[in-house]
């Protein structure tokens, strides 16, 4: 039995901005991600890395291809069943940390567990968990605007692993934050990673940050190239 957590198979994607202006983003692109594997995503901005990601998350789909995780096959899936996988199993973490702004950092890790049927207790445990895994459970009663940069990135990487998914998937997670911080903050991302034995696809322009992952691979003129 496979232990691949994402199979991506022949990926193809084109935005039509009217023929002949038509630009193909993503030509046969396939990838395959096992079980507690992180792997880095190492792209130009405009390349497609963003594309590829929300075609792994199921936030958009190829125009070609097969899209697998945790085995099943999303090819052709209903809006119904493609909702349902990537609430259960699909965590995302984006540049910016896009908190609520009127919740509180444990309110912000909590929502997203009682809209998928947590109970409050545990959900409210698991957030002061994840909280104190990276560092701010003190934080946990202050509001987004009153966090620092890593600080509010630290409770984005809680909120995406608040509903225990088995994939995340990180775009550019500490593009936003100065040299120090971002190091820092990564350091936590991955410690996190690593205790939860989840697998990760990161998108992210720093070589440094690429070669603390298990693979890095270069997106290029559309396809996947390891380095």
């Amino acid at each position: 039995m496979s232990s691949s957590i994402l199979d991506l198979n022949g990926i193809a994607k084109s935005y039509n901005l009217g023929k002949p202006n038509e630009v193909q983003v993503l030509r046969g692109v396939d990838l395959t991600l096992q079980a507690g594997e992180v792997v880095a995503l190492v792209a130009p901005s405009g390349a497609g890395k963003s594309t590829l990601l929300h075609i792994a998350g199921l936030l958009d789909t190829a125009d070609e291809g097969r899209v697998r995780i945790a085995g099943e096959d999303m090819t052709g899936a209903s809006d119904r069943r493609r909702t349902r996988v990537r609430r259960d199993d699909v965590g995302f973490i984006y540049q910016f940390h896009h908190l609520l702004p009127e919740f509180t950092a444990l309110e912000n890790i909590v929502l997203p567990q009682l809209a998928n049927g947590t109970p409050r207790k545990a959900a409210e445990d698991r957030a002061r968990n994840l909280l104190e895994k990276v560092g701010i459970l003190a934080r946990a009663d202050h509001r987004p605007a009153a966090l620092s940069g890593g600080e509010q990135q630290r409770v984005a990487f809680c909120r995406a692993l608040a509903n225990a998914p088995a994939l995340l998937l990180a775009d550019e997670p500490t593009g936003n934050l100065d040299p120090t911080t971002s190091d820092q903050v990564f350091g936590t991302l991955m410690e996190l990673v690593r205790d939860t034995g989840l697998s990760a696809l990161i998108a992210t322009h720093n070589l440094e940050l690429a070669s603390r992952m298990d693979r890095q691979l270069r997106l290029e003129d559309g396809q996947l190239i390891s380095l």
